[in-house]
């Protein structure tokens, strides 16, 4: 069902400095940030090769990732992202397998289709879907 790896994100204290690191430290091609009011975030991808890095920063006070930070204050991996053909399928598959969606499919970041999956589900690791 799951497809190719699309992205780790990795939540960051610091924007900026967490850029100018994959930027100027490791010579990655760095994009834009980009601010994304439905899921609390301002991102930034990193292309690779094979694949991305998604850096997360906290969008207002009410976004998932202060909590995150709050609890790794110098931050860390936050999710991984699969890809599928078919996001409700997958949804609707998962769900009977016993598999616990969290909130409702949403747009994410790049414009398609997007699901998180419970980390206590897929040991202890926080999963999102992407529709490609």
């Amino acid at each position: 069902m799951i497809g190719r790896l699309n992205h780790v994100a990795i939540a960051v204290p610091d924007l900026d400095a967490a850029a100018a690191q994959y930027r100027n430290t490791l010579g990655a091609n760095v994009g834009p940030a980009q601010d994304e009011p439905d899921h609390g975030v301002t991102v930034i991808f990193i292309e690779l090769p094979n694949t991305k890095i998604e850096l997360l920063y906290p969008l207002g006070d009410d976004s998932p990732i202060n909590g995150f930070l709050a609890k790794n204050p110098a931050g860390g991996i936050h999710h991984i992202c699969y890809e599928v053909e078919d996001i409700t399928v997958a949804r609707d598959h998962l769900v009977a397998e016993g598999a616990r969606v969290l909130g409702d499919i949403k747009i994410g970041a790049h414009n398609k289709p997007v699901l998180f999956l419970h980390p206590k589900d897929f040991n202890g690791t926080l999963i999102e879907l992407e529709q490609v």
